[in-house]
């Protein structure tokens, strides 16, 4: 059998993790600080609980150098269930903001006296007409966070700023031009006040596991026009969490599933702007939401609930938060002052040595995305043009070498190599002088 030495594993999630993390982790589960309890049969409500969420958020904050107006949150339930949680998050939000302008429109006016029946009419009128939550559809995860949307507000209010698909043959593989994004916002219809027409949310994905597509950067199109109740920005990062930095004040909401570049499955991390959080912004009721026809959310996607409970309104998993801790404390140690600037060196150098050898061997190897959105992560090709038989060597022979992990995901086929950061660089230096000797024989 093959030491872990030996073996280098390029899954696409749950992904490798830093052995000297593990080689720590399997000291700790068995006696805690040399506590006699193990790490994972600590209490979540007990000091030692408190002082690793406490280390986990700090070494984020440094990393990422989030400002001072965000709340870190660490919650389950995974990237989907986030689907469903800005959702109900944002969408209450914005009912909340819309009731108040509204009701400050109507002061001196006859509406103010109004009975509550008349007033629930005007909101019924308004949430028909303005609620907008926007998706950009670039890969497999938005689109199933779109479905999730409609799904919970109705298909109405909906809109596709841009879907991918529709630029290249059917399928994913392109970020269209940001130019054909339909991003403007809708004009207010008569009686309703422009500033309610800005979208509940607009959501993207930064990094497509599934298709190998990422964002370059910021999309210039969502970029602040210093606005009252400017666009609110959320983006799933989940597999390309920690490996560029970030500006992460252009966001209202951060998620990211830990167990590709942070840590092991089981827990969700969720930076929010602490603006979209009580006391500095209320939520819409319960009661209201349900009689404008949308939906309450469960109590553990409660934003403001996780927060105001520092992540411990329920049961969480301190042994899963103390491996993503132990993953973010080794980067800041290693990069310093540089933080996130320097695993993005590494993430760099280690996509371009796998590209520029898929691309010296174009006829053998064909990367599935546009060369302008190509994935760091995550880097989807197919050998010989799909060839089933080629691809099934091509994986029979990197098992044969101890590289494991690389067939695509099941929707799509092909070879996926997911490049995180616990993959070390001699890792993916084996696997190019196997791509490379492939190659020559194929």
């Amino acid at each position: 059998m093959p030491t872990r030495d030996e073996v280098s594993y390029f899954g696409a999630g749950p992904a490798p993790l830093p052995t000297s993390v593990l080689h720590e982790a399997s000291e700790n589960l068995l006696s805690y600080k040399d506590s006699g309890i193990g790490l994972a049969e600590i209490s979540h409500r007990s000091p030692e609980a408190n002082e690793i969420l406490a280390s986990a958020k700090s070494s984020l904050v440094q990393l990422l150098n989030i400002p001072d107006d965000y709340e870190v949150l660490f919650m389950q339930g995974g990237g989907s269930g986030e689907f469903s949680a800005v959702v109900y998050n944002l969408v209450g939000v914005w009912v909340q903001r819309m009731k108040e302008t509204l009701e400050e429109t109507w002061k001196g006016t006859g509406m103010e006296t109004a009975s509550e029946e008349e007033k629930l009419a005007e909101y019924k009128r308004v949430t028909k007409a303005a609620l907008r939550l926007e998706y950009l559809v670039t890969g497999s995860w938005t689109l199933k966070a779109s479905q999730e949307a409609a799904k919970l507000v109705g298909e109405e209010h909906v809109h596709i700023v841009t879907d991918a698909r529709k630029h290249n043959d059917g399928k994913f593989g392109v970020i269209p031009e940001e130019t054909s994004w339909s991003t403007d916002i809708k004009p207010a219809p008569n009686g309703i006040l422009s500033s309610l027409m800005t979208p509940a949310l607009t959501y993207y994905c930064d990094n497509e596991t599934v298709d190998g597509v990422e964002f370059p950067s910021f999309p210039k199109s969502l970029e602040s026009k210093g606005q009252d109740h400017d666009r609110l920005v959320v983006a799933d990062m989940s597999s390309n969490f920690l490996s560029r930095k970030i500006d992460v004040s252009k966001y209202a909401v951060i998620f990211g599933g830990a167990q590709k570049n942070v840590g092991s499955t089981g827990i969700t991390i969720v930076i929010v702007r602490k603006s979209l959080l009580p006391p500095k912004q209320q939520i819409a009721s319960p009661h209201l939401l349900r009689s404008l026809g949308l939906p309450n959310g469960p109590v553990v996607l409660d934003y403001a609930t996780i927060a105001k409970n520092n992540s411990l309104y329920n049961t969480l998993p301190i042994f899963d938060v103390w491996i993503a801790g132990r993953v973010m404390a080794n980067l800041v140690s290693t990069h310093s002052a540089q933080r996130i600037a320097g695993q993005e060196v590494v993430s760099n150098k280690k996509a371009s040595l796998l590209y520029s050898t898929i691309d010296k061997h174009s006829d053998v190897y064909q990367v599935v995305p546009s060369k302008g959105c190509r994935s760091r992560m995550n880097i989807c090709m197919r050998i010989r043009k799909g060839d089933a038989e080629a691809e099934k060597s091509f994986l029979k022979g990197a098992e044969e070498l101890n590289l494991k992990g690389l067939k695509g995901h099941r929707s799509v086929g092909g070879i996926r190599i997911s490049n995180y950061n616990a993959v070390e660089v001699k890792a993916v230096e084996k696997l190019e002088q196997y791509l490379e000797s492939f190659a020559q024989i194929s």
